[in-house]
């Protein structure tokens, strides 16, 4: 790659005194997405962007590798209602994954529902979908261009017909079945002031009650909190269908409440627990003895049993004690508490007597990740994903009564996984902790300074980060290179302690893990730094471009994708004011302090020669707004000091990554591996990638 004349980009006079301090915010003006100088800005760098990765001559081969390799069975796991199995499935390299039914175990699937069919550019996503409780309707969402506001319709499942039911304004909520099936319980946002779907703030989330057949006007308000606008319902409906529980969270805080209802009674909504003082996760229950995963004094979590009759804490009851690994998630199914635990940031499942007693581990296939564990308290059935850094997902059938798994449904492979290792090294951070990392490369690779490694992070929300298959990480491994996973703090891996010590003032620690990661690996001789990659997304996002600021020598290339990147508005945008759990709040002097101090937007320096950067948004991302990345790339590209490219790439009718069609995945996939490619001069000494 060469020097670059990036496309114009005007500064404006623009500064602000915040708490006292000066701050400047030159590129403002590409805040406002839709005006004609930020269309125009945004159509010149995609072309800059395309012209210089037109000329990486890997990419072709890179982009039909992974489509190759992308080519396989794709299973989501199945939900079981009324004797009928429902399960997401892509036959290989459809846009959209299309969802599927069938009888019985051994009956043949027949489709439901396929969004490849609702658009030409494969860009209408399936987002969340219930089944009734007789298997007999389905409820599902829909979202178009990447957007997370969803349109939720209903389908009879034996003829596929779409009944007249039609919601709007429907985001970050599921659906919840009465036992009859006469309607479902679901959470809902006013409609938005025009031209402020994709930019205003979601506040005054409101639970209603739809019955089938009416139009969405006349559905039931349930429940609203004007006074605490930034309350969220997520409901529930109980297997034994007599109540409606509805977890109630603010925000991304870890803490929640729970609303009970009892159906059968037609009562009121009772306030079980609305301190907001720990995190309760409904399990289930059994009649009105209710099981939740909590981490009141218990940072590790543990399971306890409330009786609605005794709700006050001195009567609880814990049924399973906190242990020394991570109890991350809890299921009842066929009378049995199926425990979902973190070891080092792999899984490990067991199943537990409703009394506590445990029963037995359920065997996996090896070091990797559990996903969506389903089944029901009356099924003898439980259903779960297990993946790992070279193993596509996989879907179980694990008896509970005998723990025996079966092979459900599982991809045929195209590459051998028994050519790759992966190991666990463990890091000494700034401060002396200890960081987990996961590395995965090809058994026959002789590691040195010059083996390219990708380095991936975090480091937020409680979110857990843990072995995952990923075409593109395994054609970066195929080609030679290592791929490295560094679990940091701020994540969910080591409890409520590990998280809160990557919060807000602490904020710090998930950049210097990161840091001490790449370190590690430079000074254990996997690497250099000219070999070293850096990426993340979201919140990851973040991570890489506080890192390139900070450290800008450490890194040979960094890619930046949907980041939050500008930490003194991050509030303004859409679901942004959420975040201040995690971040803290510009609007407090002290946490504005922290913030200003990583804030990658204005930590950015002129006269420094920052590595080579790939920067990715979609220009309908209503999670993170694409003002982040545009704004991050205009200050860097004016900063530059040196002829390592900084770019940007702005797909269109995309948002923050759910539902992107396979075709614009796979492209942005082979950019982001063309431009590693040659932003380490890989090409250039010969190295296969």
């Amino acid at each position: 790659m060469h020097a670059l004349r990036y496309p114009e980009t005007p500064r404006e006079a623009l500064v602000e005194t915040l708490h006292g301090v000066e701050v400047a915010d030159p590129y403002r003006w590409l805040e406002e997405l839709d005006a004609p100088a930020t269309r125009a800005w945004i159509a010149a760098q995609n072309a800059l962007t395309e012209e210089l990765l037109s000329r990486v001559p890997a990419r072709e081969a890179l982009r039909r590798r992974l489509t190759e390799l992308w080519d396989y069975e794709k299973f989501g796991v199945p939900l079981r209602r009324g004797g009928r199995y429902v399960y997401t499935y892509n036959d290989g390299l459809r846009n959209q994954s299309m969802l599927c039914w069938q009888q019985g175990l051994t009956d043949e699937p027949r489709v439901l529902l396929d969004p490849n069919l609702l658009s030409g550019d494969g860009t209408v996503a399936l987002m969340g979908y219930a089944l009734s409780h007789d298997g007999a309707l389905l409820a599902y969402g829909l979202s178009a261009a990447g957007s997370d506001w969803q349109e939720w319709r209903v389908r009879e499942v034996a003829s596929g017909r779409d009944l007249d039911d039609h919601l709007r304004w429907v985001k970050f909520s599921g659906a919840a079945w009465t036992a009859d099936g006469a309607g479902f319980f679901y959470s809902r946002y006013d409609a938005p002031p025009a031209g402020e779907a994709y930019r205003g703030a979601n506040r005054n989330q409101k639970l209603f009650f739809h019955r089938l057949g009416t139009p969405q006007e006349q559905d039931v308000l349930i429940y609203a909190r004007p006074d605490r606008p930034e309350w969220g319902f997520s409901p529930t409906v109980t297997d034994d269908g007599r109540y409606l529980v509805v977890t109630v969270w603010q925000g991304t805080h870890r803490e929640n409440g729970v609303l009970v209802r009892d159906l059968q009674a037609d009562g009121p909504i009772t306030e079980l627990l609305l301190d907001f003082d720990a995190s309760y996760e409904f399990i289930g229950n059994v009649a009105s003895r209710f099981y939740f995963l909590t981490d009141r004094d218990a940072p590790l979590g543990r399971v306890i049993a409330i009786d609605l009759d005794r709700p006050q804490p001195e009567a609880w009851h814990t049924i399973l004690p906190e242990t020394g690994d991570t109890l991350q998630s809890v299921s009842l199914i066929g009378g049995r508490l199926v425990a979902l635990y973190l070891r080092d940031a792999a899984h490990r499942l067991a199943i537990f007597g409703l009394d506590g007693h445990f029963e037995r581990d359920v065997e996996l296939p090896g070091l990797g990740t559990v996903a969506g564990l389903s089944g029901h308290q009356d099924d003898p059935e439980a259903f779960f994903l297990f993946t790992s850094f070279t193993m596509p997902g996989t879907v179980f059938r694990c008896d509970v009564v005998t723990g025996e798994c079966t092979v459900f449904r599982a991809p045929q492979l195209r590459f051998d996984p028994d050519a790759y290792r992966t190991e666990q090294v463990f890091v000494t951070g700034r401060d002396g902790t200890r960081v987990p990392v996961f590395l995965s490369y090809r058994r026959d690779r002789q590691l040195g300074p010059a083996t390219p490694t990708y380095l991936y992070g975090y480091g937020g929300f409680n979110v857990p980060l843990t072995p995952a298959f990923s075409v593109e990480h395994l054609v970066w491994m195929e080609r030679g290179g290592i791929y490295a996973q560094a679990i940091l703090r701020g994540g969910g891996e080591y409890g409520k302690a590990w998280h809160l010590a990557g919060t807000k003032l602490r904020k710090q620690n998930v950049f210097d893990d990161f840091i001490a990661a790449a370190e590690w690996l430079i000074a254990s001789g996997y690497t250099s730094a000219a070999r070293l990659a850096i990426g993340g997304r979201s919140n990851g996002g973040l991570l890489v471009g506080a890192c390139l600021t900070q450290r800008p020598e450490l890194f040979g290339a960094c890619l930046v994708g949907v980041g939050v990147l500008d930490m003194l508005r991050f509030h303004r945008w859409t679901i942004g004011w959420a975040w201040v759990s995690d971040y803290g709040s510009p609007d407090d002097p002290e946490e504005f302090r922290a913030l200003l101090a990583y804030s990658p937007y204005h930590n950015v320096r002129p006269g420094v020669c920052y590595p080579a950067t790939l920067i990715t948004t979609g220009d309908h991302d209503d999670r993170v707004y694409p003002a982040h990345s545009f704004k991050f790339a205009a200050a860097l590209q004016a900063a530059q000091a040196c002829d390592r490219p900084i770019l940007i790439r702005i797909e269109t009718r995309a948002g923050h990554g759910a539902g992107k069609p396979t075709a614009k995945l796979i492209d942005e996939a082979a950019a982001r591996l063309a431009f590693v490619s040659a932003a380490l001069e890989l090409e250039r000494d010969g190295v296969r990638h």
